[in-house]
């Protein structure tokens, strides 16, 4: 199947391959950080799904539920059938507007209750920080996990030191899912984030501080390719 095939309209087919297919096509995973944007949330995202990003990830810390609704249905309508749609952390928020899933934390609801409510077809990623936390995520039924954080980063300050990207291949080596890297990765180390062997990674503060998010994500997008693809 090729990756223009592939698309998250495809979760509805109950195929129990069709997650892992789709996660494993994807390159550059938008994370939203409404405190660091330079032009807000909405615009980020569709600047994003513009330069070819197919996931994105709706992260809101400060927000009250009703106007997280609102702003996550807006996210869908514009990811629509191009782009994969996470809310991190509230799956209430993801019921609510029927996201094609969430992805938590360590500390936040447990994966087997979140799997009830959202169903076998929704997509789950849990954040590891070790390889003995990426297989538990495995066991416990993750579709992806996201192993941070890759370099130091001020972005999430209370994630502890970097753990370095060769600490991906030694993950990628002990689970069968896809892994997401993230933390402190900019397109000035992406590449070796890339080569050994994320499936996927996430640049918030290169992506969202800049003044041209499309073209920075096209950069990104451009340098994971290559290396993941040979394009």
């Amino acid at each position: 199947m090729s990756r223009r095939n592939l698309n998250p309209k495809n979760l509805n087919q109950k195929n129990p391959n069709q997650k892992n297919l789709l996660l494993k096509e994807i390159d550059f995973y938008l994370v939203t950080d409404s405190g660091l944007s330079k032009k807000g949330t909405l615009s980020d995202v569709k600047e994003a799904v513009e330069a070819g990003c197919k996931i994105v990830q709706y992260r809101e810390k400060d927000r009250g539920t009703k106007e997280m609704i609102s702003e996550a249905a807006e996210i869908k309508r514009i990811c629509s059938d191009k782009a994969i749609f996470l809310v991190n952390d509230r799956v209430d928020v993801a019921l609510a507007v029927d996201a094609d899933g969430v992805h938590i934390g360590q500390d936040d609801m447990p994966i087997g209750i979140a799997r009830k409510l959202l169903g076998e077809n929704k997509i789950i990623g849990l954040t590891v920080h070790n390889i003995d936390e990426a297989i538990e995520a495995e066991k416990k039924g993750a579709d992806y996990v996201g192993l941070s954080p890759i370099f130091d980063t001020e972005t999430k300050k209370e994630a502890g030191g970097g753990i370095g990207p060769y600490k991906i291949k030694e993950v990628k080596n002990a689970i069968r899912i896809p892994v997401v890297a993230i933390g402190g990765i900019n397109k000035e180390n992406c590449e070796s984030v890339a080569q050994n062997g994320a499936d996927s990674l996430v640049a918030i503060s290169a992506v969202i501080c800049s003044d041209d998010v499309k073209s920075e994500i096209k950069s990104f997008i451009d340098i994971i390719r290559r290396i993941k693809f040979g394009e």
